[in-house]
């Protein structure tokens, strides 16, 4: 069984990497996007970046759902703190997180090309500003956003089968890390 966080900036490919990932694990993919506030998704249209006292409702919604799943399930989400992937891992503490590494001008590049959706270009630069990158972190695989997507999908599948074979803790866990 598998609780999988893909998390990044915006940009950086965690939908698709996490709908591939939730096909070859045959199990549900929760989109964090899709379950953001009504008052989030206005502030981020508008262009303002969200701040700690909006992701926390966000966060808690999210982390019932992946505690709530039955079976394996994947995450989108940006999990931009380290306070954030902590708060997640308070609903699931066995929670893996995949991080999408992307070099900021790629990343608003993308953001701007995508068609119809709430985040705007202009609010990537304050995801990376937040971000604290998850180096050094139990159970944090990063991955190189602009790697094919097979490519990285075989990577963190290899690497879930490796979590499942030394387990937190573990000599082979601590040398990961």
């Amino acid at each position: 069984m598998h609780k999988l966080v893909v998390m990044g900036v915006a940009g950086s490919g965690k939908s698709t990497l996490a709908g591939e990932l939730a096909r070859a694990l045959a199990c549900p993919l929760i989109e964090g996007d899709a379950h953001h506030p009504v008052a989030n998704r206005d502030k981020m249209r508008r262009g303002i970046a969200l701040q700690d006292a909006d992701r926390r409702p966000w966060l808690d919604v999210l982390g019932r759902l992946v505690a709530a799943s039955e079976g394996s399930v994947v995450l989108t989400c940006s999990a931009l703190k380290r306070r954030y992937r902590e708060r997640l891992r308070e609903f699931h503490p066995g929670l893996v997180f995949v991080h999408l590494e992307i070099d900021p001008a790629l990343a608003q590049v993308r953001v701007a090309g995508r068609a119809g959706h709430f985040f705007p270009a202009s609010v990537v630069a304050s995801q990376f500003k937040d971000l604290e990158p998850p180096v050094g972190e139990a159970r944090v695989l990063g991955l190189d956003a602009d790697k094919p997507l097979a490519e990285q999908c075989a990577r963190v599948l290899k690497w879930l089968a490796a979590q499942e074979s030394d387990p937190p803790g573990s000599l082979a866990d601590a040398r990961r890390r």
